[in-house]
C-alpha cells in the first residue's frame, strides 16, 4: 500500500527562489499532486540500484558486431542502422540520460520498460517535486532521491570532454507546439550551461537548419534575428523513429554529419536499441527469469499479460489481456506496429485505489525517482507525484 504525506504551501516562491522561474509554466505545474509517496531509504536505494543493473544488462545484452536479425527484431528504421551502428561503435557517442518505468511488486521491483531516447518529465523529476518540499520547510538534502541535475550536468560535461575537438556550443530542438518540451530542453540546457558549454540554444526542430555541402556544413540556428549560429552537439528531444519516418531526408544528413564529426547527438542512435519495447523480449531470453525482469516475448503470452507495440509512445495502444480476453486499453496511432507481450504486473495503489509508477532516472547512474499515479494505465497525462524519503 502506498503511504502519503500531504504537501502543503505555493510551490511557485520556492521555484522563484531557486531562479526556476521558467518551471512554473502551466504544463509543469498543474499536474503534480500536492502529497508525497512516502519512500524508506532503502526501497529508494533498491529502485535506483535496480535502474543501475537494468542498464547494464542491456548493454550486455547486445552483441557485438550488431546483427541485422537484431535490428528488425528491434523494428528499427534501416534508414538509421548506419547511425546506430556508427554510435554504439564509438565511445565518443555519449548516452545521457534515459527513464526506466518500474513496478514495485512485493518480489521486488520489475522492469515495465525504458524511455532510453527522449524521456520527458525532467522539470517535474529535478525542479518541481524538490520545491514541493521547499515549500513545506522539509527540503533536507537526504529528504529526496533527487540528483538528476546534478546527473545531467555530470554527463554534459563528459559528453563535452570525450568531444573536445569540437566546439563547445549547443542547440536543443523539440517538436513544434510543445510547451512542454520546450521546458524539459530547458533543463538540460541549463545543466549544460552548468557544464561549460559557452553557447546554448533551444528551439523548434523546424527552425534548425542542415547543410552538408560546403563552407555551410553542419547544424544551424537563428540565434537572433539575421545572426546564425553553427552548433558542435546537438540534443533533440524528437524521437529518432519520427525523424526517419517524416523526415528521412534530414535523417540522412544528419546521419552523415555525425560519421564526419561535423555534428554529435543526444541521445545517440543507438538508444534505439533500448528504446524499443522489443528489447523486453530479448532481456528475457539473455536473462531468462531475472528477478528484475518480468516475462516477454514476441509471440503471445498465456494467462495475464500488456501487448505494446514495440515503438509505441505515451501509453498509446497497450493492451491489457486476462485469459484470452482484451480488457483496458489506450487508443492510439500506434497499432499498426509490431507487438510485444509482457507479463501483466499489478502496481501499488493507495486508499484511494489509484495506481503507481516508479519513474527511475539513469544519467551515468541511477540518481532520482519521481512517480506518476492514475486510476487505470499510466501514459503522459497521469498526475505526478513527488516523494519523501523516511518513512
Amino acid at each position: 500500500m502506498i503511504k502519503l504525506l500531504p504537501l502543503a504551501g505555493d510551490v511557485a516562491p520556492a521555484l522563484r527562489g531557486l531562479g526556476w522561474d521558467w518551471a512554473l509554466e502551466d504544463a509543469c505545474q498543474n499536474y503534480v499532486a500536492r502529497e508525497a509517496v512516502q519512500l524508506s531509504e532503502a526501497e529508494a536505494d533498491e529502485l535506483l540500484q535496480a535502474a543501475d543493473t537494468l542498464y547494464q544488462m542491456m548493454v550486455q545484452s547486445i552483441p557485438d558486431p550488431i546483427p541485422d536479425s537484431l535490428l528488425q527484431q528491434l523494428a528499427i528504421p534501416a534508414l538509421l542502422w548506419p547511425a546506430v551502428r556508427h554510435s554504439w561503435n564509438d565511445d565518443r557517442h555519449w548516452h545521457l540520460y534515459g527513464r526506466f518505468d518500474l513496478a514495485q511488486t512485493p518480489d521486488g521491483p520489475k522492469l515495465l520498460e525504458f524511455n532510453a531516447d527522449t524521456a520527458t518529465s525532467l522539470p517535474e523529476t529535478a525542479v518541481v517535486q524538490w520545491a514541493s518540499l521547499m515549500a513545506t520547510g522539509q527540503a533536507e538534502e537526504d529528504r529526496q532521491a533527487n540528483g538528476l541535475f546534478e546527473g545531467l550536468q555530470n554527463q554534459l560535461a563528459e559528453w563535452l570532454q570525450r568531444n573536445d575537438d569540437l566546439e563547445p556550443t549547443l542547440l536543443l530542438v523539440h517538436l513544434p507546439g510543445s510547451a512542454e518540451d520546450a521546458t524539459n530542453c530547458a533543463v538540460i540546457a541549463e545543466a549544460a550551461r552548468e557544464a561549460g558549454f559557452t553557447d546554448v540554444h533551444i528551439c523548434p526542430v523546424d527552425d534548425m537548419q542542415v547543410s552538408v555541402v560546403g563552407e555551410e556544413r553542419g547544424v544551424w540556428a537563428e540565434v537572433a534575428a539575421g545572426q546564425w549560429h553553427r552548433f558542435g552537439f546537438l540534443f533533440k528531444l524528437v524521437p529518432w523513429e519520427i525523424l526517419a519516418e517524416e523526415e528521412p531526408a534530414l535523417t540522412t544528413d544528419l546521419t552523415q554529419l555525425l560519421q564526419s564529426r561535423d555534428v554529435i547527438i543526444a541521445n545517440p542512435a543507438y538508444t534505439l536499441l533500448f528504446q524499443s519495447k522489443a528489447i523486453l523480449a530479448w532481456l528475457w531470453l539473455c536473462f531468462p527469469h531475472h528477478p528484475l525482469l518480468l516475462e516477454a516475448s514476441m509471440q503471445e503470452l498465456t494467462g495475464h499479460f500488456v501487448r505494446k507495440p514495440l515503438l509505441g509512445r505515451e501509453g498509446q495502444n497497450v493492451t491489457e489481456v486476462a485469459e484470452g480476453r482484451a480488457g483496458q486499453q489506450i487508443a492510439g496511432e500506434f497499432a499498426h506496429q509490431p507487438q510485444v507481450s509482457q507479463r501483466y504486473a499489478q502496481l501499488p495503489q493507495d486508499g484511494q485505489g489509484r495506481f503507481y509508477q516508479a519513474g527511475v532516472f539513469w544519467a551515468g547512474t541511477g540518481c532520482a525517482i519521481g512517480y506518476r499515479r492514475a486510476a487505470g494505465f499510466i501514459t503522459n497525462l497521469s498526475e505526478f507525484v513527488p516523494h519523501v524519503l523516511g518513512a
